[in-house]
């Protein structure tokens, strides 16, 4: 073999080991990637974007803001339940954090709905109540394993639309709420991964 055949099949060799580094990390991570990339999931009431003196308020933004209020009804609850049956310092911990965080939200959400008139709701939704009805009904560790795990679970959920907010919204008022929101959700995160009772395997299976 003449020494000009063994350099271009060196050359060729090092194409192709290059081209496959390029690929790898899409085929390692491709899917990893589609799922960072895939938008939280919002609630479009068909209103399309209205015009206010605080720039302009998207449905979007309006989700939000109801989201907020939504999530103060069934956390505050929660927190102070948390607070009295909490089997733990840290249970209890976080039921403090809950309390003050979500006094904080609900009071900012509803001065932010009645600035851009957005209606807000006054009860939890079905599924909030299931959940208050599931810590209603659990007693001892049980409950402190299950109000980590439920709270935990929702406010991973929300993580994300209050990012994607934060970082969309053209509405002063809205994107000042969803600032304060994302201090608070990570707070809240952060004390109730400190009980030790949040089971990171199946925190997304529902």
């Amino acid at each position: 073999m003449s020494g000009r055949t063994i350099a271009t099949g060196l050359v060729v060799c090092a194409l192709v080991a290059t081209l496959g580094a390029l690929l790898l990390p899409v085929q390692l991570f491709g899917e990893n990637a589609a799922v960072a990339q895939s938008a939280p999931s919002w609630d479009d009431d068909g209103g399309g974007t209205w015009n206010t003196k605080y720039g302009p308020l998207t449905a979007l933004d309006r989700d939000f803001v109801r989201k907020v209020r939504l999530a103060g009804l069934w956390e505050l609850p929660a927190g102070r339940q948390a607070q009295e049956r909490g089997g733990t310092a840290a249970v209890k911990t976080a039921g403090n954090h809950l309390v003050m965080g979500h006094t904080e939200l609900d009071r900012r959400s509803i001065e932010t709905a009645r600035a851009l008139r957005i209606q807000l709701a006054n009860q939890p939704n079905d599924m909030q109540q299931g959940w208050l009805a599931q810590l209603n009904a659990a007693q001892g560790a049980e409950y402190d394993r299950l109000f980590a795990q439920i709270v935990r679970r929702a406010h991973g959920k929300v993580f994300g639309l209050v990012a994607l907010v934060r970082a969309q919204s053209e509405n002063t008022m809205v994107r000042s709420l969803a600032t304060r929101a994302n201090s608070v959700v990570l707070d809240h995160i952060t004390v109730l991964e400190k009980t030790g009772l949040v089971d990171f395997a199946t925190l997304n299976s529902s």
